[in-house]
């Protein structure tokens, strides 16, 4: 079993006596040209490990190197560092990020109480060079100009050549103790926020709205102030505790890694899906890019027209409620092997689509899902029906007397079909607390402890009314 060498971040305080100004100059920069490799695996939650693989010539001894090019959003604290092919002859002595990157701002307060020029240009071109001592730069530079005081400057500022290490990139510092090659690929991991995915499906129905074709996008956004090239993906879909799980991961991550690559996978990872692309891709910085998670042909798809209530409406006196209220559009998907799915699908947005009569897509609606488990089903709010409409009314409101119940409530519903075929409308009614139907002009369902249904069949270009009374006790 071999052995990483975690490397935390020490107090930037205490190690600026041990590294002076001139060994930091003189040290090797290490930026990902010498890169040989780079793997990530992205969570779905602005989380992404990164194992980063470099080529890195090291002298015998204690020496110090930058290793630059690294993410912008790291988190230093979980920083590990392995030597591939050689871990027990490297050790990392101390280590420090670079975080204060060159900037203006940056610049000038290493230079507060220090002599620095200021540079004017008059209208004829001619310069004239003022030797002036930076007193401070909270809400703006303030300069001593020999017994007078100055506020701000129009012209330039020269500084001198900086006493302290200054960075134009995110940096890893190292102190490192070699006792093995003179040569080590070094494998350098770490966790760092400004990387995520998400799940994007695309579903074209057929004419009929009876089949759709499903293909799953896996949509990629870096952000993490870094650029990788060529790298190995792996996605990682559910919530991971940061707080206790971090160990466990670099565990899970470090075993996995050993099984051989293959084309594409989703397999179980602890409590999570993880999903193996089948190819190496690059990631720009500010950069989205999608690749194709899965593709199904002639997925079933039920399509249900569907009307719900709401609860307040069961407590207290109401009247009307309504003329042309909306019927929602659903449709449920099987995700398993005999409906040509049947694997984990990541939380994500569905877009729907159907062919009109001379084949072109036309947008539908769209709506998010869950994490879905295989086996289970998928239900989709496309929008809703422009055909089929409702009137409802409270026809009735009276207290009851009687445990457990204390108000008995009546209801018509008339669905309106203006299509020029029948259809089937679900009428969904959360009533919450105890409740029982005492008269319905349409068998009742209890759907679950707090779910009224009823099934009303409409016939082309009419109507049907639905009535139910109900007492209810909250």
């Amino acid at each position: 079993m071999r052995h990483r060498l975690a490397a935390p971040l020490l107090a930037l305080a205490g190690l600026a006596a041990a590294w002076t100004a001139g060994a930091e100059d003189a040290v090797p920069i290490i930026t990902r040209e010498a890169r040989t490799d780079v793997a990530l695996t992205i969570y779905d939650q602005d989380l992404a490990l990164v194992k980063d693989t470099r080529d890195v010539p090291l002298p015998a001894g204690e020496s110090t190197i930058r290793f630059e090019d690294v993410a912008a959003k790291i988190d230093p604290r979980t920083v590990t560092v392995y030597s591939i092919g050689a871990p027990e002859g490297l050790a990392v002595v101390e280590q420090r990020y670079a975080f204060d990157l060159l900037s203006p701002e940056q610049l000038l307060q290493k230079y507060v109480g220090k002599e620095v020029e200021l540079v004017e240009t008059d209208a004829r071109l001619r310069t004239r060079t003022t030797k002036a001592t930076l007193l401070s730069t909270k809400g703006g530079p303030v300069y001593q100009v020999g017994s007078r005081l100055a506020v701000g400057h129009p012209g330039r500022v020269l500084l001198p050549e900086p006493a302290d290490g200054f960075y134009a990139r995110p940096t890893l510092l190292w102190r490192l103790a070699n006792g093995g090659p003179a040569r080590h690929r070094l494998e350098v991991s770490y966790l760092t926020g400004g990387l995520s995915w998400g799940a994007d499906y695309v579903a074209v129905l057929n004419a009929e709205g009876t089949k759709a074709d499903l293909t799953g996008w896996a949509t990629l956004t870096n952000q993490s102030g870094a650029r990788y090239d060529g790298a190995t993906v792996k996605l990682i879909a559910g919530h991971v505790n940061r707080a206790r799980g971090r160990e466990a991961l670099l565990a899970a991550e470090m075993a996995e890694r050993k099984a051989a690559v293959p084309r594409f996978t989703e397999e179980a990872l602890f409590e999570y899906h993880l999903y193996t692309l089948d190819q190496r891709t690059s990631l720009a910085e500010d950069e989205t890019k999608q690749l194709r998670l899965l593709a199904a042909r002639d997925v079933g798809v039920k399509k249900s027209l569907v009307l719900v209530g709401q609860p307040g409406w069961f407590r207290s006196r109401q009247g009307d409620l309504g003329r042309d209220l909306p019927v929602g559009v659903f449709l449920e998907v099987r995700n398993d092997a005999p409906n040509n799915l049947g694997m984990p699908l990541p939380a994500g947005t569905v877009r729907v689509y159907q062919l009109d009569k001379v084949g072109a897509e036309q947008f539908l609606g769209e709506d998010t899902i869950p994490h879905t488990p295989k086996d289970e089903k998928v239900a989709l709010r496309v929008g809703q029906a422009s055909d089929v409409v409702a009137t409802r009314t409270q026809t009735e409101y009276r207290k009851l007397d009687a445990e457990p119940f204390d108000a008995e409530v009546a209801f018509a519903i008339t669905l309106r079909n203006r299509k020029s075929e029948p259809v089937t409308v679900l009428v969904r009614e959360p009533l919450g607390g105890v409740w029982k139907v005492v008269q319905a002009s349409h068998t009742p369902a209890k759907l679950d402890a707090g779910t009224l249904g009823f099934e009303v069949a409409v016939p082309a270009a009419g109507e049907t009314a639905l009535s139910y009374r109900v007492q209810v006790g909250f």
